[in-house]
């Protein structure tokens, strides 16, 4: 066994007995890996898919599923007690049930009782039994009470079968984990609450690319992290998002679906296509403003020691268009346009001014300020963002892009009516 800091965030893991469950060891590795000091709790019924000796082995500690196991420490109150989170990999039909009916039979089920922390919960399960009206009603009642249930994404099941019911990949199952853990109370709310539910949400996120030749382009170093967030964020609280990624280095969310761009043109002209269904628009990928006049067919050759000169010509103004073409569609009247302005700034007060400016010049509703003086931001996981509207300053997050992502979010469906 290994010690643990004192100082780490605790968690217990839940094991469910489904076919899914051996991905939960994937799921406390990474958390192990992130610092997080991991108690598993399986069900007598996922020992028959991952044994005892492998929990004991990946988490450092020993597995207990029944209540009768070191009785003198009470682990059917203690652990939900001293939990940072409590999660569910993966969240059967059965135990789901159980759960919302408020059983207690095994330690799990005692534990989800006593939890004073967030409880997060990921299903996974055949999409006859996800789709079915008791399993619907379960979630709903265990939404209601403010636990988080992520929904499951769509593809291969066990055998031949495809559809709703896959489990998410642990990487992503990961990463809602220590989101919750990191902004626990707003994060809870919102997500268990899914204010976005029958909402379009279309995120743009990345890098334009513009051709030079063949096998060379004109770029940027944005990294679409923080499109990625806002499109977990959304499709957390609910919406139906889909996400127009240029270039990114990032993983795309579970339950998002995705459409895939190369240039500014390439971005113009998909998120046109999407706008029109859409209740909120955000522009967060970083489309270059130029692009070459007449890019070669073929590789550009090196002549002598000479250097080239590049003929440029401007891009589409993508965010611009969007509130413009709303602008002339009546029926898109109520729609929200989020914009994104990565500036260099000396101060925080010339960063306002230049975005107030550039909000006003765009029309969209919302604006969000990037400082991006010495490099900053671009593929970093933390940020520096002030949001502002036509009124002025609505917030400012110095910190994760998943705190900034939940600000703009809700200052998106604020907007919504």
């Amino acid at each position: 066994m290994v010690d643990t800091d004192a100082t780490a965030r605790r968690v217990i893991l839940g094991v469910a007995g489904g076919i899914a469950a051996y991905k939960a060891c994937e799921v406390l590795r990474r958390l192990r890996e992130a610092g997080c000091d991991v108690t598993v709790v399986p069900t007598a019924n996922a020992l028959k898919f991952v044994g005892e000796t492998t929990w004991s082995a990946l988490s450092g500690k020993a597995v207990d599923s029944d209540v009768w196991s070191n009785i003198t420490e009470v682990p059917h109150v203690r652990l939900g007690q001293t939990a940072d989170l409590v999660m569910v990999v993966p969240a059967t039909a059965d135990l789901l049930s159980r759960a919302a009916t408020g059983r207690a039979d095994d330690l799990l089920t005692n534990v989800l009782l006593t939890a004073h922390c967030p409880v997060a919960m990921f299903p996974a399960m055949h999409t006859e039994m996800w789709q079915h009206p008791a399993t619907m009603q379960n979630v709903a009642t265990l939404r209601g009470r403010g636990v988080v249930v992520k929904d499951p994404d769509s593809g291969r099941l066990t055998g031949a079968d495809s559809g709703p019911g896959r489990l998410p990949e642990p990487a992503e199952i990961v990463e809602v984990a220590l989101q919750l853990m990191d902004g626990a109370a707003e994060t809870l709310g919102t997500w268990s609450e899914r204010d976005l539910v029958g909402r379009h949400v279309v995120v743009s996120a990345g890098g334009t690319h513009e051709a030079l030749d063949p096998v060379r382009f004109l770029g940027n170093s944005s990294s679409g992290l923080m499109g990625v967030a806002i499109a977990r964020e959304a499709a957390m609280r609910g919406a139906s998002v889909t996400l127009v990624a240029a270039n990114m280095q990032a993983a795309v969310p579970s339950g998002v679906d995705l459409c895939t761009v190369t240039s500014t043109g390439d971005l113009h002209r998909e998120m046109h296509r999407l706008a029109p269904e859409a209740d909120v628009v955000v522009m967060a990928a970083a489309p270059a403003d130029f692009t070459p006049a007449e890019p070669s067919g073929s590789k550009i050759k090196k002549d002598g020691d000479g250097g080239m000169t590049l003929h440029l010509v401007q891009t589409p103004d993508v965010l611009k268009s969007l509130t413009e073409a709303r602008a002339q569609d009546a029926s898109r009247a109520g729609q929200v346009i989020v914009g994104f302005a990565a500036e260099t700034a000396p101060d925080r007060a010339e960063l306002v001014r230049i975005g107030a400016q550039k909000l006003a010049r765009k029309g969209c509703d919302l604006l969000v300020l990037n400082d991006v003086s010495a490099g900053k931001v671009f593929g970093h996981s933390t940020t520096h963002v002030t949001v502002i509207d036509s009124d002025g300053e609505l917030g400012e997050v110095a910190g994760s892009k998943s705190q900034a992502a939940a600000l703009i979010v809700s200052q998106a469906a604020a907007r919504l009516v």
